[in-house]
C-alpha cells in the first residue's frame, strides 16, 4: 500500500478546527442559545478512555515485525518539526489499516512510530547528555533489597534484577539514570539543561502521558514498552534497550526543530541571568537580606526565582521568536534575546507570582510549589506586602525597557498588563463575594465567567507582550483575548479536576478547593443537575465542619451521580476545540505551531477522578469582557 498520504507532513492536523485523527466523532446534543456567541463552536471529537487501545502483541516475533514495519512506514516522514499526539494517532491509525492490525495495538504502534521518528536523533546525542528512565515496577516485587534515594532506587549494590544491568552500564557511559515512576520531573530536568534526550522504559499508560509532555516539546526519545501495566514483576524486550543504550552515531545537524532551547532560555532568566537582569538593591549580602529593610526584597526575589514551570515567560519569548525568527529552534541551539525582551518576560512572571501570593492568602491555601505558602511562613501582613512588591517590580521591569523597545511598545505592554491585573482582581473579587454569600442557584456559565477573568488574563498578557515586542498588533488584537480565554477556562477546569487527586507541584492536599466553598464549575454543574435533596446535601456538606475525608467522599458521590466530572471534562474539550480553531486562522506558521503547543501543553491530560461517569455535554459561550 502506498504510504504517501499519511506521510504528507504534519500540517494537516485540523480542518476547520476539527482534528483529523481518524477517531470516531461523538455527537453533541443541542443546547439553548446563549445571549452572546462570539465565535462558532467547532465540531470536535470527545476524548475518551484509551485503555482498550493499549494491548501489547504477545510474541517477540510479532513485536519485532511491527517495529520493522514502523521503521519503513516513517522513513519518508517530514522530520523538520515535532509531532503532537493527534498527529501520531493519525499515523498510527493509517499504519494499522496498512498492516491489517486490530485497533487494540494502537498505543503500542504509536510508540513504535515515535521511536522510528526519533531514533537517529537520539543516537546522535552524546551519552553524557542522555537520561535513562527506568520504572520501579521492573524490579522484583518481592524481596527487592534496594532502597530509594532522591534519584529513585539505589541499584548499584544489588543485581537481583535487570534494572541493575541497565543502570550500571548506562552510568559507566555517562547517562543520567532515574529509577522512578512518572514523567513530570523529566521535562523539568531537560529544561534545566542537564540532558538532551531520553531512553525510557515504561508501560503504555505512562508512555501515553509522556507523549504530550516530552515528545511535543521536541525531545529525542526512544521508548521500550513493558509487556503489561500491572506494575508487578512485569517484563520487557531487553534486546531493544541494548539496541540503543551504548550506541552513538552523530549527525551533521539536528533534524527536528524543538521548543527546548526556548524553554531553556525562559528558565535561564531565573537562574544564570537573574542577578544580572534584576540586581539586588537592599539584600546584596546575607546580613542585609536578614535586616528589616532587606527582608522584603530577599523573600520576593526568592519567590520570583524559584518554583513553578515558568511557562508564561516562555510564551512571551516564544511569541516574540515566532514573529522575528523561525519560531522553533533546533535541539542544542542556544537562543538569545535582548535584555529588554528578557526583562519583559520576567515581568510577566512577577505579576503571576504576585497573584499567587495574594490568591493563596485569600483562599488560605496551605501549599504552593510543594512548600508552605508565603503567608504561612512569613505571616499575613508580610505576604501581602511581598505580593504588592512583586507587582511594582513587574511594572518597573517593563518601564526600564522603553528606551530599547520604544515608549509606544512599553506603554502598550503596560496597558495590557494593567488591564489583565484589573480583570484578575474582578474575577478574584467575584469568587470571594460568592464565598461570603453563596448563591446556590449558580450556573456553569456563572462559574466560567469567573474563570475567564481569573486565569485567562495572565496568559493573555504573556502572549500579547511577546507579539507586541515583535511588531504591530493589528492582526492579533482580536485573536489574543479570544484564544487565551478558551485556553484559560480549560486550564482552570482541569485544575478543578486535578484538585480531586492532589498535586505535589502545587496544592498537595486533595479536595482542598472542593471543600473551601469556591464557585467551581464542578460545583455549578452538580447544582444544575442535582435533585432538591442532592442540592440540600451539597449545602450541608460545604457549610459543615465535619471530618474532611468523609465530606469529600459524600461530595464525590454526588458529583459522580450528577455527571459533573464528565461534563467538566467535556467543557475542557470544547475550550480546546475553539482554541484550535482560532490557531488554525493564523497565517504565520511559526505562531500557529506555537499556539498549538500552547494548547497541548496547558490542556495536557493528567490525573482524573477515578469513578466511571457518563453525562450529556454542556456547551457554554462566554463573552469577552473588555476593560472600560
Amino acid at each position: 500500500m502506498d504510504n504517501a498520504a499519511p506521510h504528507a507532513g504534519l500540517e494537516e492536523r485540523t480542518t476547520n478546527g476539527t482534528s483529523q485523527t481518524g477517531a470516531s466523532e461523538t455527537a453533541m446534543p443541542a443546547v439553548e442559545p446563549r445571549e452572546i456567541d462570539d465565535d462558532p463552536a467547532p465540531v470536535k471529537k470527545a476524548r475518551r478512555s484509551t485503555s482498550h487501545l493499549k494491548a501489547v502483541p504477545e510474541t517477540l516475533a510479532q513485536r519485532d515485525a511491527i517495529k520493522a514495519a514502523a521503521d519503513r512506514f516513517m522513513q519518508d516522514v517530514d522530520r523538520s518539526h515535532a509531532f503532537t499526539r493527534d498527529d501520531l494517532e493519525k499515523f498510527g491509525r493509517s499504519f494499522l489499516d496498512q498492516e491489517g492490525l486490530p485497533e487494540k495495538f494502537l498505543g503500542f504502534v504509536m510508540v513504535m512510530l515515535g521511536n522510528s521518528f526519533w531514533k537517529r536523533q537520539f543516537l546522535a546525542v552524546p551519552f553524557e547528555r542522555r537520561m535513562l528512565l527506568l520504572p520501579h515496577c521492573l524490579k522484583h516485587a518481592e524481596g527487592c533489597p534496594a532502597e530509594y534515594d532522591q534519584f529513585g532506587l539505589d541499584c548499584e549494590k544489588c543485581g537481583a534484577c535487570s534494572i541493575a544491568d541497565y543502570k550500571v552500564r548506562a552510568e559507566q557511559l555517562g547517562y543520567k539514570v532515574l529509577v522512578a515512576e512518572g514523567s513530570p520531573v523529566v521535562l523539568k530536568i531537560i529544561v534545566e539543561g542537564y540532558v538532551d534526550s531520553i531512553l525510557g522504559v515504561a508501560c503504555l499508560n505512562v508512555l501515553e502521558k509522556a507523549i504530550d509532555k516530552v515528545l511535543l516539546a521536541g525531545v529525542p526519545s526512544f521508548a521500550v514498552p513493558l509487556h503489561s501495566g500491572d506494575c508487578k514483576n512485569t517484563s520487557l524486550d531487553e534486546s531493544w534497550v541494548w539496541e540503543v543504550l551504548d550506541k552513538y552515531e552523530p549527525l551533521p545537524s539536528p533534524e527536528t526543530n524543538s521548543y527546548i532551547p526556548l524553554m531553556r532560555a525562559g528558565n535561564k532568566l531565573f537562574t544564570e541571568d537573574f542577578d544580572r537582569l534584576l540586581p539586588r538593591v537592599r539584600s546584596t549580602t546575607p546580613e542585609k537580606a536578614r535586616s528589616p529593610l532587606g527582608l522584603t526584597e530577599d523573600v520576593a526575589y526568592d519567590w520570583l526565582a524559584n518554583g513553578g514551570k515558568r511557562f508564561r515567560p516562555f510564551i512571551t519569548l516564544a511569541a516574540f521568536d515566532a514573529l522575528t525568527r523561525s519560531g522553533q529552534n533546533a535541539t542544542g541551539d542556544t537562543v538569545t534575546f535582548s535584555d529588554s525582551v528578557c526583562r519583559v518576560a520576567m515581568a510577566i512572571e512577577a505579576f503571576h507570582k504576585a497573584s499567587l501570593v495574594h490568591d493563596d492568602i485569600q483562599d488560605d491555601d496551605l501549599f504552593r510549589y510543594g512548600r508552605q505558602t508565603l503567608h504561612r511562613t512569613q505571616g499575613m501582613g508580610p505576604a501581602i506586602n511581598i505580593g504588592d512588591y512583586l507587582i511594582g517590580l513587574g511594572y518597573k521591569l517593563v518601564n526600564s525597557c522603553r528606551g530599547d523597545l520604544g515608549t509606544d511598545v512599553a506603554c502598550d505592554i503596560i496597558e495590557s498588563m494593567s488591564n489583565a491585573h484589573i480583570r484578575l482582581c474582578d474575577g478574584q473579587g467575584a469568587e470571594m463575594a460568592w464565598k461570603d454569600s453563596p448563591d446556590w442557584s449558580m450556573t456553569a456559565l456563572d462559574a466560567l465567567q469567573i474563570y475567564s477573568l481569573k486565569t485567562s488574563p495572565a496568559f493573555e498578557a504573556a502572549l500579547y507582550a511577546g507579539l507586541r515586542m515583535a511588531g504591530p498588533m493589528d492582526k492579533y488584537n482580536d485573536l489574543v483575548p479570544h484564544f487565551c480565554r478558551h485556553v484559560g477556562v480549560g486550564f482552570q477546569i482541569l485544575n478543578d479536576l486535578k484538585d480531586w487527586e492532589g498535586d505535589s507541584n502545587n496544592k498537595i492536599v486533595a479536595g482542598q478547593d472542593a471543600l473551601s466553598l469556591r464557585p467551581t464549575v464542578l460545583l455549578a454543574l452538580a447544582l444544575q443537575a442535582a435533585t432538591p435533596e442532592q442540592k440540600q446535601e451539597i449545602r450541608q456538606i460545604l457549610e459543615s465542619n465535619g471530618e474532611d475525608s468523609l465530606r469529600l467522599a459524600r461530595l464525590r458521590r454526588i458529583f459522580a451521580a450528577t455527571n459533573a466530572f464528565q461534563s467538566a471534562e467535556q467543557l475542557v474539550e470544547k475550550s480546546r476545540a475553539r482554541a484550535e480553531a482560532l490557531a488554525d486562522s493564523v497565517d504565520s506558521e511559526a505562531l500557529r505551531k506555537l499556539l498549538y503547543f500552547f494548547i497541548d501543553t496547558v490542556l495536557a491530560e493528567e490525573a482524573k477522578p477515578s469513578q466511571s461517569m457518563t453525562a450529556d455535554q454542556l456547551l457554554v459561550n462566554l463573552p469577552i469582557l473588555a476593560p472600560a
